[in-house]
């Protein structure tokens, strides 16, 4: 039978995991945390109110209000056959392909997972949406006043500034930079004009994505696209297998079966409601 020395596995298992982090867009920018099970509890605590002391008044508690909110762990699999793994023909190049096709694949269903639990929130609670319309009530891509009036949420319900991030599709990264304001030096970094990026405004982390077969950002029938602007403490995601990887042969394929797996679930533990997600609607020309 066929077989692969253990070191190459420990090898590609390593560069699968390092080609993954890599890739994902939203890595580091929620609350992570590993666990043991099929599901992972993040405390949701309530806001309390100061009280005016006298002396030798007993001392009232703020009577807290905690809660739970759990997310359900799912497994994933990214594999495929290959008989580029042949004992006699496997090389670098050959090793870096997969490598690149396995982790950036694993990357985009980690943010998707994320993607999808900001879904899940904004859908049942509205108060934090910014409306698909401009200033003269038709309907409009991304610009300045959307992220204006996302920020003014944020900072409405005492969001800290730090670790804020926007998440937007290219084409809305696209009419953004149309903007005055944008282009301006005045405004903003003089990056965008140069480059055509733009990594901070607002004090929000700017992180842009394509279309995904994994689903992306949603798009509805009329053009119109779901952008979120989020506190890194207002998701979590757990994890219960963190990535590893295998290379078996089949011989039923007279291949060997490359596959890459990992075990995650995200929810909101801020939901719309209480300011921790904001959801931005454009509309794509």
């Amino acid at each position: 039978m066929a077989t692969i020395s253990p070191a190459f596995v420990t090898i590609f298992d390593n560069e699968v995991k390092q080609a993954y982090q890599a890739a994902r867009a939203l890595g580091g920018l929620v609350r992570e945390k590993s666990i043991e099970g099929d599901t992972v509890k993040f405390n949701k605590l309530g806001k309390g109110v100061a009280s005016v002391r006298t002396p030798q008044s007993d001392v009232v508690p703020m009577s807290l209000a905690y809660s739970l909110v759990t997310a359900t762990m799912t497994d994933y699999i990214a594999a495929e056959y290959s008989d580029i793994f042949n004992q006699s023909h496997v090389g670098f190049n050959d090793r870096q392909e997969l490598v690149s096709a396995v982790g950036n694949a694993i990357g985009r269903r980690m943010d998707q997972v994320v993607i999808d639990a900001l879904d899940a929130a904004t859908a049942v609670a509205v108060a934090n949406t910014i409306a698909n319309d401009g200033s003269s009530g038709s309907a409009s891509d991304l610009n300045v006043g959307k992220l204006r009036a996302a920020k003014e949420a944020l900072d409405s319900n005492n969001v800290p500034a730090a670790d804020r991030c926007l998440l937007i599709h290219a084409h809305n990264l696209s009419a953004l930079i149309g903007n005055t304001e944008v282009q301006s030096s005045e405004f903003n970094e003089v990056r965008a004009l140069v480059d055509g990026s733009l990594s901070q405004f607002l004090g929000m982390r700017i992180v842009v994505i394509g279309d995904r077969d994994e689903g992306g950002l949603t798009k509805d029938g009329s053009n119109d696209r779901s952008c979120y602007a989020f506190h890194k403490n207002a998701l979590g995601m757990g994890v219960s297998m963190n990535q590893k990887s295998e290379v078996n042969y089949v011989p039923e394929k007279t291949s060997f079966l490359v596959s890459s797996m990992f075990g995650a679930g995200a929810i909101a533990i801020d939901d719309g409601s209480a300011g921790g997600i904001v959801k931005i609607t454009c509309r794509e020309a």
